[in-house]
């Protein structure tokens, strides 16, 4: 799709539309004024990914090709916009106003290019998401193949982060995180159940050791433990006596990264306290044991889809949310009970919550 720009006082130039690539991909050398316009596309892409080789990637061209169009514009204006290391790429002062008055213009322009893909017969454009571990293993993973056959002309990009991501800082279209973890000013749909912790170990585990019978038991016992990217490891939590009791376990093996703590327990190396996402296959299927189900601890947050507030969504987000109402199922639950969350967050003044029907 190409659209062209112009009046008697401006030149016109041309701008090429690439549904499988950024809606920032120009078609570049018409004139001056359609150059600059691409020089400022690639300015923003740099400052956004803080990476050129990222930025390049994202751009469709080569990195030798985005640090000699960033190098023509600072060389036009007189100035210099990013500060370069062989790590790192910051922006100057001069670059910081230049990106905050740059973006509106973009996030305008990326609107105007989506309200003409409105009128396409499929969605188009490209979506960015960031989904924590468990949710792209187990949510998203699975309905990749047929999201994307359904919808050919859309481009997805997943970045896979445990931490939680500005969304708006970062340039994602969207997010999936718990539900306590989302701030209050985002749309969010409900995609997954409550998460459930339980404790596991490998029958060989078991046959090497004696069954846990209550929490205390596991301080003698080889403990997998998971640590978070902030440094903390995830809490051990039981239910004892109405009130959630947290561990402090000890082991041989600390992962950060949760499919290796499953292997490990799978392995026989140790008792295993992660989601039951992870292991429920292997529980099934008997190679794994629950262990102390009376303790385990209540579910957590529902895992949640959430995105800004604004007054049109794009198509490519639009079709996700609603692929994901078609092919993503939840417990059942009372409309009471859906109202009643619904309104206690709301009254508390936090997200706006959607729930799958």
């Amino acid at each position: 799709m190409e659209l062209c720009f112009g009046s008697p006082e401006m030149p016109s130039f041309a701008v090429l539309i690439n549904p499988l690539k950024s809606q920032r991909t120009f078609l570049w050398g018409y004139t001056m004024r359609g150059r600059r316009f691409a020089q400022f596309s690639a300015f923003v892409e740099v400052a956004d990914y803080g990476s050129f080789t990222k930025a390049a990637a994202h751009l469709g061209m080569s990195t030798g090709s985005l640090s000699q169009t960033i190098r023509a514009l600072e060389e036009s204006l007189g100035v210099r916009l990013l500060n370069r290391t062989t790590r790192s790429v910051a922006l100057t002062e001069a670059g910081e106003r230049m990106l905050t008055r740059l973006r509106p213009l973009f996030d305008e322009f990326a609107a105007v290019v989506d309200s003409a893909n409105a009128f396409r017969d499929r969605p188009a454009g490209h979506l960015r998401l960031t989904v924590p571990p468990p949710a792209a293993s187990h949510l998203i993973a699975p309905l990749l193949a047929r999201f994307l056959t359904q919808y050919p002309d859309i481009a997805l990009e997943i970045s896979v982060d445990a931490t939680l991501t500005d969304i708006v800082a970062g340039r994602y279209d969207a997010g999936i995180r718990a539900g306590k973890r989302i701030a209050r000013d985002m749309i969010a749909v409900r995609v997954a159940d409550e998460m459930r912790h339980l404790v596991v170990a490998s029958p060989d585990y078991l046959a090497r050791h004696a069954q846990p019978q209550k929490p205390e038991d596991l301080l003698s016992h080889n403990c997998i433990r998971v640590r978070f990217p902030s440094g903390a490891f995830l809490p051990w939590q039981f239910a004892v006596d109405g009130q959630i009791v947290e561990l402090e376990v000890g082991g041989s093996l600390i992962v950060n990264e949760a499919e290796i703590s499953v292997r490990a327990a799978l392995d026989g190396v140790g008792v295993l306290f992660t989601w039951e996402g992870y292991v429920g296959p292997m529980i099934s299927t008997g190679r794994l044991v629950p262990l102390l189900e009376k303790w385990w601890p209540p579910p957590s947050d529902p895992l949640f889809l959430y995105y800004p507030s604004r007054r049109q969504n794009p198509a490519s987000l639009q079709a996700l949310i609603d692929f994901l109402r078609t092919n993503l199922k939840t417990n059942a639950w009372s409309r009471k009970e859906k109202a009643n969350e619904t309104t206690d967050a709301r009254r508390k003044g936090r997200t706006k919550i959607t729930t799958f029907e």
